[in-house]
């Protein structure tokens, strides 16, 4: 189906295009529960060496040394495993509140949808400070400037005109003058 520049994708189209190629986001956390947190940690070399040294002073006929190290290996396990959970759960907090959402026309009205649903063919509405969701490409619009400083490193914004009036073969990353405009 051909998108049209005033209706943009109809929501069966949309809807289509979304099962078909998944959500505008990136993938969800490591999903990494206690047990494989665990197991990680038990996998680190500094882990690996306390333990043998608990087993070779309980060889050597250390009992209480042998009984310590280990008990302050179990507490140094717990720190960490601790401190982990609760990373991946800010890291995930931050993740549901760094999901923005977009302003698109489908069946020729605009409407606010999760950034996530956007799919390929949509037209976007932007407007001043809006963030772009998804990379595009520039149709309409007058003065527009887009920060593309985490792309290029170029401090300044630059220039972005439409995609009717520029040389398509110029399609390269960053800089003035064309008409393409990228996620973030």
């Amino acid at each position: 189906m051909q998108v049209t520049r005033r209706a943009g994708l109809t929501a069966a189209e949309a809807a289509a295009r979304l099962a078909a190629d998944g959500p505008n986001a990136l993938p969800a956390g490591s999903g990494r529960n206690w047990l494989r947190l665990a197991r990680d940690n038990a996998r680190e070399p500094m882990f690996l060496l306390l333990v043998g040294g608990g087993i070779l002073y309980l060889i050597l006929g250390e009992l209480h040394e042998g009984l310590f190290l280990f008990a302050m290996v179990g507490v140094t396990v717990g720190l960490t495993l601790y401190q982990e959970h609760k990373t991946e759960r800010a890291l995930e907090a931050l993740r549901r509140l760094g999901t923005p959402r977009a302003l698109v026309i489908r069946d020729g009205v605009t409407g606010h949808i999760d950034s996530a649903e956007v799919v390929c063919g949509d037209l976007l509405v932007v407007a001043e400070g809006d963030r772009i969701v998804a990379d595009a490409t520039l149709f309409e619009g007058n003065e527009v400037e887009a920060d593309e400083s985490l792309l290029t490193g170029e401090s300044q914004p630059v220039r972005k005109i439409p995609a009717n009036a520029a040389d398509p073969s110029a399609a390269v990353p960053g800089g003035d003058d064309l008409p393409f405009l990228y996620a973030g």
